[in-house]
């Protein structure tokens, strides 16, 4: 007796250019047209309205001098290439990574990397201490030196040194290896598709009550993907990117980050799940992303009582100031009312000095792109424990400025 053979599913030509979902195991097309991705096709707009937004900033300056605002070619160069690449990096890297977000040699071989690093690093943390503690005879620094005990000690130093450079190198390995396990088994665990597979609500349609659903709920999630990649410092490595500009202006808006394959967010797919169409989804994030882009301005100071509830560019203004009252408010995308619900609200009142606690100073795109990623490796490989290491890594960026303060620079009072 032979199993019996499964139809194969036939694709219509009609359906060549849709995507299709899988349900336990059968692949269906869908009569889903892909979703067009609105970021792109507003690029004409974005260029006619940063010359209208510089000319605007023009006649100011003759008026009552520069400002913050005034476009800086360098750093306008430097925003508009971080948008392209924002556009490329996120795909490449994405199925660079995809091998070891899935089980196999890739991830196998990585998780067991990561492990041997920590395993070697812990011991190289307990070397490290030999020269901290001097032998009992030695205690008297004005009793001359034993010759023996001399000899021990420099050993022990020679170790100790030898121990500290292989658990810089170590806890770095490990981090790195780790993290890389770690985000890209979330993004292939939390991808779109896998939600809508599993969906726990029926399909919600593509009507204007669906796609209303669609933009409150992607907001919400971006409100808190937002405020946890302030408040962590491996996402505010990645996040970190677009507030690199001592500028503001609709240039600003696209200076946005390009190593999201290296944090684990909150899914927008959980949105999948609930019954919310993919190509829904999709709109929203153009919808979402569409509305950044205005706020990113001075040349428009309020918008009126709207401001109770819509973000608006004074709001956002707050967002990417440095002064202390300003740090880490704001969150929200098109809603302010997140913000007012969570505590995280803050009203503009003082002006806004733009950019990081610490500035960079240079328009290079690499390095405006790894600066903090570096800055944070950099500590990993200076710290003495795992607990240490991990501070370093999951809590926000003002730990490690308190605990290194060499990397402190001061904030706008």
């Amino acid at each position: 007796s032979q199993p019996p053979r499964r139809t194969p599913v036939r694709f219509r030509a009609s359906d060549r250019n849709v995507p299709a979902w899988r349900f336990r195991g059968v692949v269906r097309p869908t009569t889903e047209r892909v979703a067009v991705d609105l970021t792109k096709t507003a690029t004409p707009m974005y260029f006619a309205t940063m010359g209208m937004e510089h000319r605007l900033l023009q006649r100011r300056a003759e008026r009552v001098g520069p400002s913050a605002a005034d476009y800086e070619p360098r750093d306008t160069r430097t925003s508009l290439a971080m948008g392209v690449l924002s556009g490329i990096v996120p795909v490449v890297s994405a199925r660079l990574l995809r091998r070891f977000g899935r089980p196999g040699r890739a991830r196998t071989a990585l998780v067991a990397t990561a492990v041997g690093a920590v395993a070697v690093t812990a011991v190289a943390d307990l070397l490290a201490t030999l020269d901290r503690a001097a032998p009992a005879n030695q205690a008297d620094t004005s009793a001359p030196p034993v010759p023996g005990v001399e000899a021990n000690r420099t050993r022990r130093r020679a170790v100790a040194r030898a121990a500290r450079t292989v658990a810089s190198v170590g806890g770095v390995t490990a981090i790195a290896t780790a993290g890389i396990a770690i985000t890209s088994t979330w993004a292939n665990r939390v991808n779109v598709d896998r939600f809508w597979e599993r969906r726990v609500l029926p399909d919600l349609g593509s009507g204007p009550g669906a796609l209303v659903l669609a933009i409150l709920g992607w907001d919400f999630i971006y409100y808190w993907n937002h405020r946890f990649m302030h408040s962590s410092r491996y996402l505010w490595a990645i996040h970190a990117v677009h507030h690199s500009s001592e500028r503001y202006n609709l240039s600003t808006a696209l200076r946005q980050p390009v190593a999201d394959a290296l944090g684990t967010f909150v899914p927008y797919g959980l949105l999948a799940g609930l019954g919310i169409r993919p190509s829904l989804i999709a709109h929203a994030r153009g919808i979402n992303l569409l509305y950044q882009y205005w706020i990113h301005t001075e040349t428009i100071q309020s918008i009126g009582p709207a401001e109770a509830v819509l973000n608006s560019a004074s709001h956002h203004r707050v967002h990417h100031g440095s002064n202390r009252q300003y740090l880490d408010r704001n969150h929200g995308s098109i809603f302010i009312l997140w913000d007012k619900w969570f505590g995280t609200f803050e009203p503009e009142v003082e002006p806004v000095v733009y950019g990081l606690t610490k500035n960079i100073d240079t328009f290079n795109p690499v390095r405006v792109i790894v600066h903090e990623h570096d800055r944070m490796l950099r500590d990993v490989a200076r710290s003495t424990s795992w607990t240490e290491r991990l501070n370093v890594v999951l809590r926000g960026p003002g730990w490690s400025y308190a605990h290194y303060p060499d990397l402190a620079a001061p904030v706008v009072a």
